[in-house]
């Protein structure tokens, strides 16, 4: 005895339709929400040199004003145990050599991010160049404790300050 062929009906061509519509869609947004990050092309990666990146990660955001033009892609230490951050960004922003990243926060303990400014100079960044001018995180517990306590040394904090001549 041989199994009957398969039969389908209207409604299971219907719900499948549905269905692979559905899965689409979600790649779709997913890939819309990710920044196109597997799609590539259209982005460039500039790195930034950090003496402290107080707890930025890869994946968070690149501004420019205030609007997200990339993400860091990776962090890694330098041979003089510089923090290197490699950023991922648009690739038709035409930035000067002499633009300036810094590390921010939203808000007091919020999110890390890198605000980008860019320079004044005729030079362009080209793609995989070092940002060297650079400011640091704000590393807000030593900034807290300083205050709180004052100067750690009371012998530096004692003597007179110098008149100057």
């Amino acid at each position: 005895m041989q199994p009957s062929p398969v039969k389908y009906t209207r409604l299971d061509l219907t719900v499948g339709t549905f269905v692979l519509a559905g899965l689409l869609a979600l790649a779709y947004l997913a890939l819309k929400i990710g920044g196109g990050a597997f799609v590539g092309g259209d982005t460039t990666t500039v790195r930034a040199r950090f003496n402290n990146l107080g707890g930025l990660a890869p994946g968070a955001s690149v501004l420019i004003s205030g609007v997200a033009v990339g993400k860091v892609e990776k962090v890694e230490l330098d041979d003089r145990f510089a923090a290197i951050a490699t950023l991922r960004i648009r690739k038709d922003l035409r930035l000067p050599a002499d633009s300036l990243a810094a590390i921010r926060s939203s808000g007091l303990i919020g999110d890390k991010h890198i605000a980008l400014t860019p320079g004044a100079d005729d030079a362009l960044l080209t793609p995989g160049s070092l940002i060297i001018d650079t400011e640091s995180a704000v590393d807000l517990e030593s900034l807290i404790s300083r205050f709180a306590f004052g100067s750690v040394d009371k012998k530096d904090a004692a003597k007179p300050v110098p008149k100057p001549e």
